[in-house]
């Protein structure tokens, strides 16, 4: 019975992930695709490992859910921070409302962490992207003396 629940779980991810694929933005895609990795992450980590299967799984859920909806230049950063916010948001959301506030929280941890990570990512090549521009040593358009 669990396991066909941990299967309807993922139909419904799924068909989620391909709905909101036309509407939503990037951005949005992100979150949603992260935070339902985490919570099937989470779901199938705690029938495999208990508690600390859980904490793996939502990891893994966050992530690959993450870089799997990011563009290929911000797949790493996404891919981290939904990482990391689905195990932090798994565990706060455990102490404070038991096995279901672990979900929760692991949703809103992954899709929280992996939309910051994606905005931190492209923030830092926008900046790189500056600095060649303006501080280049060999900018011939001026002249040096």
């Amino acid at each position: 019975m669990k396991f066909n629940s941990i299967l309807f779980a993922t139909v419904i991810a799924t068909s989620a992930i391909a709905t909101t694929t036309t509407y939503a933005g990037n951005t949005t895609n992100v979150a949603l695709t992260s935070a339902l990795g985490s919570v099937v992450g989470t779901a199938v980590g705690k029938q495999m490992g208990g508690n600390t299967g859980a904490m793996i799984g939502s990891a893994l859920g966050g992530a690959g859910g993450a870089a799997v909806s990011a563009n290929k230049r911000d797949r790493t950063g996404a891919a981290i921070g939904g990482g990391l916010g689905g195990v932090g948001g798994y565990t706060v959301g455990k102490s404070i409302g038991g096995t279901n506030g672990g979900y929760i929280g692991s949703a809103l941890g992954a899709a929280g962490g992996s939309v910051l990570g994606k905005k931190v990512s492209e923030d830092r090549r926008y900046d790189d992207r500056t600095d060649r521009r303006y501080n280049s040593y060999n900018n011939r358009r001026y002249n040096r003396r």
